[in-house]
């Protein structure tokens, strides 16, 4: 006789969930209901069909289409695992209707790997914990969180949620950088394709006549003449110095002064500042919205934060909030954030409704990020067309202004 999961109310709303063998799923729906309980859904318990119900899968092992493990995966992964345990499935069997719905290869062996730690002894957010490169501090934590107080799968819903915004949020960012991107890149294309190819052309032929070339004409020759040799030597340069530059930039000392020169950016400064109290502000949402404790709290932003600066302010703000000083206070001693901020956290501590406040700030930032980089590609696009219009404007004249002197002479 087949067994069914079941999740149900009763008369006083609360949730009941439990495994029942019955020969049907109307055979249960009738039993549960002769107890006064309210059945919200029926699900099989063999493998296959939990997943293709629950997950929209075939219940069959797919093919793997790539390696490695994108963000998008682990949004899926939490998602699922969220709808699973809601439903009353445990742990281990949830990580194995998981793993047969996954696309990489890698993340269906990071996926068994989980399920035998679990199985040696190990709890869910220890056995997270030793695949560091693909769950993240945060994700241990509130994992952690999630099991001491028994809602996994409310936190886990959070923590999916987290990371969908996140991820709306690089794609916007991305789209918007794109427009921009491609143009420099035709625009450099274009400049090199007439540096390389047209003005050499032009220069073998005024060197049949016998003319004084024009000041403007001799350098756009001379340019070319320098790119078309040196091309190779100037691509190499500029690898070597890339290199170099990234090299010094993952140093301790070369990071911090990166990250202060981009804080203080004509235009963009502010826009590299409203990035990282975005992330900040989202983290903190979600983690005390989950239960973690703000001090802990902070000390999980502080090593995810992905920037020095930051971590060393929420370092000391830890501090402060380790000696009994109210967050807000904390935060306008730092010097880093703008007074809104700090008056929507002493409101959040006032109320107790600081996760909210932080997911309000969070909103305001992402709105913020988004409405600059529309404003900067509408306003990019007409000065690149006027850049470009003007460079080639300035070629196309050094060029024919030895034709001009030639159809002079040869009118005399």
């Amino acid at each position: 006789m087949p067994k069914f999961i079941y999740i149900a109310r009763d008369s006083q709303g609360a949730k009941v969930t439990g495994t029942e063998e019955a020969a049907s799923g109307d055979e249960l729906i009738s039993r549960l209901q002769s107890r006064n309980l309210v059945v919200v859904n029926i699900i099989p318990e063999l493998k296959e069909e939990a997943a293709s119900l629950m997950l929209g899968a075939s219940g069959r092992q797919i093919r793997y289409r790539r390696y490695g493990i994108s963000s998008d995966d682990l949004v899926v992964f939490s998602r699922q695992l969220a709808t699973l345990l809601g439903a009353g499935v445990t742990i281990l069997k949830s990580l194995d209707i998981i793993s047969k719905q996954v696309y990489s290869r890698r993340f269906y062996n990071v996926l068994k790997e989980l399920e035998k730690r679990m199985e040696a002894g190990l709890s869910f957010h220890e056995a997270m914990s030793k695949s560091p490169n693909v769950f993240s501090e945060l994700w241990i934590n509130l994992v952690e969180s999630g099991e001491a107080s028994g809602n996994l799968a409310v936190v886990l819903n959070r923590l999916a949620a987290y990371l969908e915004r996140n991820a709306v949020f690089r794609r916007k960012i991305i789209t918007s950088l794109f427009y921009p991107v491609l143009l420099i890149i035709v625009g450099t294309g274009a400049l090199l394709f007439l540096t390389v190819k047209i003005i050499p052309t032009f220069a073998a032929l005024f060197k049949g006549f016998n003319i004084n070339m024009p000041f403007l004409t001799q350098i756009l020759i001379a340019v070319s003449s320098f790119i078309r040799k040196g091309i190779f030597g100037i691509i190499a340069v500029m690898i070597v110095l890339f290199f170099i530059l990234r090299g010094y930039i993952k140093t301790k000392t070369g990071r911090r002064r990166f990250e202060e020169f981009q804080f203080k950016l004509p235009l963009f400064g502010e826009f590299f500042r409203s990035l990282v109290v975005e992330r900040f502000s989202s983290e903190m949402s979600t983690l005390i919205e989950s239960g973690v404790p703000l001090l802990y709290s902070l000390e999980i932003s502080e090593h995810s934060v992905n920037n020095s600066i930051m971590a060393e302010i929420i370092r000391k703000i830890k501090e402060d909030v380790r000696e009994g000083k109210p967050l807000n206070d904390s935060l306008a001693k730092s010097g880093f954030f703008e007074p809104m901020v700090i008056q929507m956290v002493a409101i959040g501590e006032e109320i107790g409704e600081l996760p909210q406040m932080f997911k309000r700030i969070n909103t305001f930032y992402q709105e913020y990020t988004e409405t600059f980089l529309v404003r900067f590609t509408s306003m990019f696009e007409p000065i690149m067309l006027i850049f470009m219009g003007i460079v080639i404007g300035l070629m196309v004249i050094g060029m024919f202004l030895p034709i001009f002197q030639i159809a002079t002479i040869g009118s005399r």
